[in-house]
């Protein structure tokens, strides 16, 4: 009865998992593989509140783990994610539970609930992804120095970075058997993060130029390379060397990037007021217009009035991280549990796996070599060899 309403803690994890634990032991003991019993068990849809049933215990333990697997999820998004341990452990947090969704999609097939489909789970999994890749852009934005031109070049691809990840959820949330088990404001949401991520990717490059020093003869080896790697083409106009070196040249770059930027804000905004849902999520709507003012902000500040030039369109950035995302299995051995049924005997031998007969009594007469037979084990022992020839044979 507890394990309904766990905790949204450590000890709600710990208790779900012993939970987990004891239904592997009641599977090895009285559910035989081949066949099943008369024993329904109930749940419901997670986003649709769909009643599902089975008469098959691992749908239990499937429900459970998908349950370990949304509770990671409320522990990770209840983080204090301005600060490092916070946003260390929203990433764990969401590691683990793209892991029980993962190992939930490769160890549970049959399930007649869309919560456990193969297609919901490998959404469900991106979908955690893309959070801890968001975390560990935040995490780079408290570590890395402000005014630093690679830093700037840094952050710029883990947001691009974030963008990638959060178009693959978009694209796999939109697919047909997903689309319609999914909420809109889902879709929305993640709709919303790509196309903001992508316009703060061009933000900081344009940040990065048109804020940090001008490279000198020492730092150019360094800053080519990065430069070299920073966009998917590479921007027409000057060579790379004076394009570092020359504060026009980086100028116009950097304004091609802020009006890139702007314009990926303003989608992003554009997107978000078409749910309902989402425009009453006031702090939402603080992020994204703070992050479009900003940009108008820097993009007011560079642009000069004898510009004749047409501002070019500046070339997409080339996803990069810094720290890649794990999935963490679970770890079902982290809690300890002693099987309700141990007192019948070993599982090894008292296991619904082995085939039992009516019991009958056999009668022996011990022979000059003994019975015939070996034993090994504790009480209740093993018969572990019949000897040819003798009593038992």
């Amino acid at each position: 009865q507890a394990m309904r309403t766990p905790s949204r803690n450590e000890a709600g994890l710990e208790l779900l998992l012993e939970y987990y634990n004891q239904l592997c032991f009641l599977d090895s003991r009285f559910f035989p593989p081949n066949r099943s019993l008369g024993v329904f068990f109930h749940w419901y849809d997670s986003l649709t509140g769909v009643p599902s049933h089975q008469r098959a215990l691992a749908f239990e333990k499937g429900s459970v783990l998908f349950n370990i697997g949304a509770l990671h999820t409320q522990i990770g998004a209840r983080q204090d994610r301005a600060s490092l341990p916070g946003l260390n452990q929203a990433i764990d947090a969401f590691q683990k539970a793209a892991g029980a969704f993962n190992y939930l999609k490769e160890n549970f097939s049959n399930a007649p609930s869309l919560d456990m489909s193969a297609a919901s789970l490998n959404m469900l999994v991106r979908l955690m992804v893309a959070q801890v890749q968001e975390c560990v852009f935040e995490k780079m934005t408290l570590l890395r120095a402000q005014h630093d031109f690679l830093a700037r070049l840094q952050l710029a691809q883990e947001a691009a970075r974030v963008e990638d990840v959060y178009s693959l959820v978009h694209q796999t949330m939109t697919q047909a058997h997903v689309k319609d088990y999914v909420p809109f404001s889902w879709i929305t949401m993640v709709h919303v993060k790509s196309e903001h991520f992508k316009a703060l990717s061009h933000y900081f490059a344009a940040i990065a130029l048109c804020d940090c020093p001008v490279a000198s003869d020492a730092e150019l080896p360094e800053q080519e390379k990065a430069f070299l790697q920073f966009h998917i083409t590479m921007p027409e106009g000057p060579s790379l060397r004076v394009l570092l070196q020359d504060p026009e040249e980086r100028r116009k770059l950097g304004k091609a990037h802020l009006k890139k930027a702007i314009m990926k804000h303003e989608e992003a905004m554009r997107i978000h007021g078409l749910c309902k849902i989402l425009r009453k999520m006031d702090i939402l709507q603080e992020v994204l217009s703070f992050a479009h003012k900003r940009s108008l902000s820097k993009y007011s500040e560079i642009d000069h009035e004898e510009d004749f030039f047409e501002t070019g369109d500046a070339p997409d950035i080339h996803p990069k991280t810094h720290q890649k995302p794990e999935i963490k299995s679970p770890n079902f051995s982290q809690v300890k549990v002693t099987d309700l049924f141990h007192r019948l005997g070993p599982l090894s031998v008292f296991s619904a796996k082995n085939k039992w007969y009516p019991v009958r009594r056999v009668h022996l007469m011990r022979g000059e070599n003994g019975f015939g037979f070996t034993l090994r084990g504790d009480s209740p022992v093993l018969i572990a060899g019949v000897i040819p020839g003798g009593c038992a044979a």
